[in-house]
């Protein structure tokens, strides 16, 4: 068990003092630094998960992408789809191969300390992510939270078999719209790195930027949210 520094268990108090009923939390670079999302999309293409032909068309798309000339949340459901035809039992069991080499040392140990303690106080605890829903299931075992509390992107899977029929792609807008479809009322309590966390943010009623992107950090100073930043006291990727 890391133990904390005064810093981080302040951090952690401040929120708690909140009393926050409902949380969300966005997982990328806001509970781990670096994208496991992406970082999962480029190790299943070097494993042969799906096949070569989707492999290059993957790869082609994403340098579309990193382009400019494909939108986010367009990459993002194509990162879910692109497991059209494939088991899920084999796909879930990638993911947690991936998670447990490439992730887990990552965890910044306050955030997952943090979420632990709100769902210890009977806080609602939501996570909620553009990656795939795979790879946040695996992720969330860290933290506790159970499968019915993420919002991630998501295709339909038939008796076991992934399907390319989208539900939801939880980006920028469509996290904040993917929050009301579940919830009644609106987070207390938000946490996110990046502009596609920004509303997200806004409609909550405590907006944390947790180890913000340099666009979101000029985002929560202007309005006055709190700006956070986790302590490098873990193993970088």
């Amino acid at each position: 068990m890391t133990r904390l520094t005064s810093v981080q268990s302040e951090f952690i108090e401040s929120v708690l003092r909140l009393k926050p009923l409902i949380a969300t939390f966005d997982c990328d670079g806001t509970l781990w630094s670096g994208d496991a999302g992406e970082g999962f999309f480029s190790w299943e293409l070097e494993q042969s998960l799906v096949s070569k032909e989707i492999a290059q068309w993957a790869r082609s798309r994403y340098a579309d992408y990193k382009a400019g000339q494909v939108a986010e949340d367009v990459m993002c459901g194509e990162m879910v789809t692109m497991h059209s035809g494939l088991q899920e039992e084999v796909v879930q069991q990638a993911a947690d191969t991936y998670i447990a080499q490439g992730i887990a040392s990552n965890i910044f140990p306050e955030m997952r300390e943090l979420v632990h303690r709100l769902r210890q106080s009977g806080c609602d605890v939501w996570a909620v992510s553009s990656s795939n829903q795979w790879i946040i299931r695996s992720g969330m075992c860290s933290f506790g939270i159970p499968q019915n509390r993420i919002l991630s992107a998501e295709v339909a899977v038939e008796n076991g078999t992934i399907t390319d029929r989208l539900i939801r792609i939880p980006s920028g807008p469509g996290k904040s719209e993917a929050i009301r479809s579940v919830l009644k009322a609106a987070p207390d309590c938000a946490f996110g790195n990046a502009i596609w966390d920004r509303e997200m943010l806004a409609m909550s009623n405590h907006p944390f930027a947790i180890n913000p992107n340099p666009n979101l950090k000029e985002i929560a100073l202007t309005n006055g949210w709190t700006v956070y930043q986790p302590e490098a006291n873990h193993q970088g990727r």
